[in-house]
């Protein structure tokens, strides 16, 4: 069966986000630069039609994280607005244009039904009520034996890991202090989870921890 897998970048005190989330900010206050170590790369910019850019420690780590993804899950939150809660129509098309970095279906787990959103380049925004399992579900018939990437934001991975959905969690920790915002690790009370590490690797302006997650007892 296919794996479900994370990738996601966190401070040092464990943020995925900064504070004061909006719509001109949509990572928070400091967000920004958790990705700063991937936005240089070569390997990033080419796809995104802009030229130069690094190659470093950092780029078999990008391309071992898109490899072999057929179909992406993401939370509300991740899709946006931040303000969440019911549509207030459905100008709200995402972050990312008309042409989003994805390429592949997209499966938006919300309480908030609404039609799909197609864009430019494959990308396909579908609109999950009916919970994380059905959202996995769909997810893996729409990525044809390929695997699934959990895309964040923190929230929905809590439910996938405290679910014991995850088979693999690959931390980018970023060396800097948000003190505030949105933690990965919150809301797991209960959790039956257990983390393996598989692969450390230090590169430039972060270090990449992989994590095989199995049920802790």
């Amino acid at each position: 069966m296919s794996k479900v897998r994370v990738h996601i970048a966190t401070s040092a005190d464990g943020y995925v986000a900064g504070p004061n989330q909006s719509e001109e900010n949509p990572l928070g206050e400091g967000g920004e630069e958790l990705h700063n170590w991937m936005l240089e790369l070569k390997a990033w910019r080419e796809p995104h039609g802009r030229e130069g850019g690094e190659v470093n420690a950092n780029t078999p780590i990008f391309e071992e994280a898109h490899a072999n993804i057929g179909a992406e899950i993401m939370g509300r939150g991740k899709f946006g607005p931040p303000a969440g809660g019911p549509w207030p129509d459905e100008a709200w098309n995402g972050w990312w244009g008309e042409d989003p970095p994805f390429h592949m279906p997209v499966f938006v787990v919300t309480h908030h039904a609404r039609e799909r959103v197609t864009k430019e380049g494959g990308t396909t925004f579908n609109f999950v009520t009916d919970g994380i399992e059905s959202a996995l579900e769909q997810a893996r018939d729409a990525a044809g034996g390929k695997d699934v990437a959990l895309g964040g934001g923190a929230n929905v991975a809590q439910q996938y890991l405290k679910a014991g959905l995850i088979d693999e969690l690959q931390i980018h920790v970023v060396p800097i202090l948000l003190g505030d915002g949105a933690r990965l690790f919150d809301n797991l009370e209960g959790a039956d989870v257990a983390l393996e590490i598989t692969r450390a690797v230090e590169a430039p302006g972060v270090t990449h921890i992989t994590y095989r997650v199995t049920a802790g007892s």
